[in-house]
């Protein structure tokens, strides 16, 4: 992905300030974001998930001055905002390169796949949104990571929660539950609204 990186050293600074006071805390959650929306890219099956994390942290720079004085609310829903768009111009760009063989194919199967994707990724947006901060914390540092990784990360959570490892897979099991059940419910509406 083609990228202009002119971006000001104090476009950074700025971004670390709106994600936290704390700047230990703002660089953790930096790095979670950048892990958070590169595994969106590499779900949504984008060709080049890190160029394109670096996108949106791009773009993101280059308004932050612009739209950090008004916004209100988490500002990672900005960003994952953005992500939303580039990959919907990515999903574009694709679509007009695709050969005159492959027409009947792009216009009645690939559209269809395309929205029902970007409905679950808005979907589940909306649903982290509407946990509770404890509920989605848990959730998102239960199935952060990978590997090895995982597991330690797993085991720092139990203990930071002061609760056994059991008793975390219960409640990320339950929090998965109903975080399924809450995006099922927005697919339905949004299929109701078409």
């Amino acid at each position: 992905m083609d990228r202009d990186s002119a971006i000001p050293t104090e476009s950074f600074e700025e971004i670390l300030a709106w994600l936290d006071a704390d700047r230990d805390v703002a660089a953790a959650m930096y790095v979670q974001l950048r892990h958070n929306l590169a595994q969106t890219f590499i779900w949504r099956q984008c060709s080049d998930p890190e160029g394109m994390t670096d996108e949106v942290f791009d773009r993101v720079a280059r308004k932050v001055h612009e739209v950090r004085p008004t916004y209100e609310g988490d500002p990672r829903r900005y960003f994952h905002a953005v992500a939303r768009n580039l990959i919907k111009e990515n999903l574009k760009k694709i679509k007009t390169q695709v050969s005159l063989e492959d027409v009947d194919l792009a216009e009645q199967q690939i559209p269809e796949a395309e929205q029902e994707t970007v409905d679950i990724e808005e979907c589940l947006q909306f649903c982290l949104q509407e946990m509770s901060s404890d509920k989605r914390e848990l959730i998102l540092g239960y199935y952060a990571k990978e590997k090895q990784a995982k597991i330690d990360n797993r085991r720092e959570l139990a203990q930071r929660l002061e609760i056994s490892i059991e008793t975390l897979r219960v409640r990320a099991y339950r929090s998965t539950v109903s975080l399924k059940q809450c995006i099922e419910r927005c697919l339905k509406r949004k299929d109701q609204q078409r």
